[in-house]
């Protein structure tokens, strides 16, 4: 095999390819980044039996050929190349890497050994990329990180039609997010139940393409497949097993109180109360008509108290929040103005963004946050 790229494209289809493989892979191929040079083409793969990822790029190739390389060594040395044209060869069982005065020899890991990748699902539609790299991280903030609960780091895709809602939570905040989509077929239903982790990242990584293909095959349990497409690069992952909560029900659709205040000043003032807040210690936040308290800290430690303009409707509320899942929420809104709904100080309130006050709340995005009971 013997073939020239530039170092940026290299350098950045390696880093795109090795990014999700295993830190301590089962077996050592898995460690590898596949190179298949062929007709002008350079792919390069990474497996872990989970995730696959598969770029294509553009390569002047002088004799085709697939080998095995370690994927972390390359990404660290096509990062590090000067900005000239790099030249990969075989001599054996030797990878050769020149790039101007620059030459590496690295191992071959055995080509014969490494699974076959698993088969892209036939596509089931289409998302413009960044509104679904926009969407997924919206949701993906509320999603688990508990491996005892897998059912709870994933995220819920549902297809119905031309809609696609995403929804993730960790019990104490539920995030949902409904977005257009162009469907291959007319009446398409589907569920899959996608590892949040996978998800954002892959998102994230497509964004730069116009449009993002979307994959699904199995049953949406168990061996099902998700796929995902864009821009040259291909990833497909397993789904999540296990019965995700029944979300709708527990948004409520009616308010005793509304509150909207300025985001800025919102997420500043929680930032400030919060640093008077020990671990796993709430801010309470009191809504009056014209004004937002807020207050952090108790007793003899340290304590805090702001002020911030709001507009309420409805009864005045004392409610409290855990001050992360709060401020990750008014990140996720992504608008000038934060909506809190209300039913009552023990019971889920609903964020929301506007982008003016008196503008109608965004319904594409709904965060559910859990209040936090106060002693007394």
């Amino acid at each position: 095999m013997k073939f020239r790229v530039e170092r940026d494209v290299l350098a950045e289809a390696v880093a795109w390819a090795a990014r999700s493989l295993p830190a301590r892979p089962p077996v050592p191929v898995l460690a590898g980044l596949l190179l298949a040079a062929d007709e002008g083409k350079l792919s390069l793969s990474g497996f872990d039996y989970e995730v696959s990822a598969r770029v294509e790029t553009e390569a002047d190739v002088e004799e085709p050929g697939t080998v095995l390389v370690s994927g972390r060594l390359l990404a660290d040395i096509s990062r590090s190349l000067p900005n000239r044209p790099v030249e990969i060869s075989t001599d054996g069982v030797r990878v050769i890497v020149v790039c101007g005065s620059s030459r590496f020899t690295l191992p071959t890991l055995p080509v014969d050994e490494y699974p076959a990748l698993p088969q892209m699902p036939t596509v089931s539609g289409t998302v413009p990329g960044e509104a679904f790299a926009a969407a997924v991280a919206q949701v993906a903030t509320a999603a688990g990180r508990d491996d005892t609960l897998p059912v709870l780091t994933g995220v819920r895709v549902e297809i119905e039609g031309d809609r696609v809602t995403l929804a993730a939570t960790d019990r104490y905040r539920f995030a949902v997010r409904d977005l257009m989509w162009k469907p291959e077929q007319e009446g398409l239903s589907a569920v899959a139940l996608v590892p949040a982790k996978t998800l954002l990242d892959t998102a994230k990584s497509l964004s730069a393409g116009d449009v993002v293909s979307i994959a699904l095959a199995g049953s949406g349990k168990g061996e099902g497949l998700i796929g995902f497409e864009g821009a040259g690069r291909r990833t497909t992952t397993r789904l999540l097993e296990g019965e995700f909560p029944k979300f709708r029900a527990l948004f409520p659709t009616e308010f005793n109180s509304v509150a909207t205040v300025p985001t800025p000043a919102f997420v500043e003032a929680v930032k400030r109360v919060s640093l008077v807040a020990e671990r796993n210690t709430p801010v309470r936040l009191s809504f009056e008509q014209g004004v937002l308290t807020l207050e952090a800290g108790s007793g003899d430690d340290a304590q805090a108290t702001e002020r911030v303009e709001a507009d309420l409707e409805g009864d005045d509320i004392s409610i409290a929040f855990n001050p992360a899942y709060l401020l990750d929420g008014l990140a996720a809104i992504d608008a000038a103005v934060a909506q809190l709904s209300f039913t009552t100080s023990t019971k889920p309130a609903l964020l929301s963004g506007k982008h003016a006050p008196d503008a109608e709340a965004d319904e594409a995005y709904k965060y559910l946050i859990m209040p936090v009971r106060l002693s007394g």
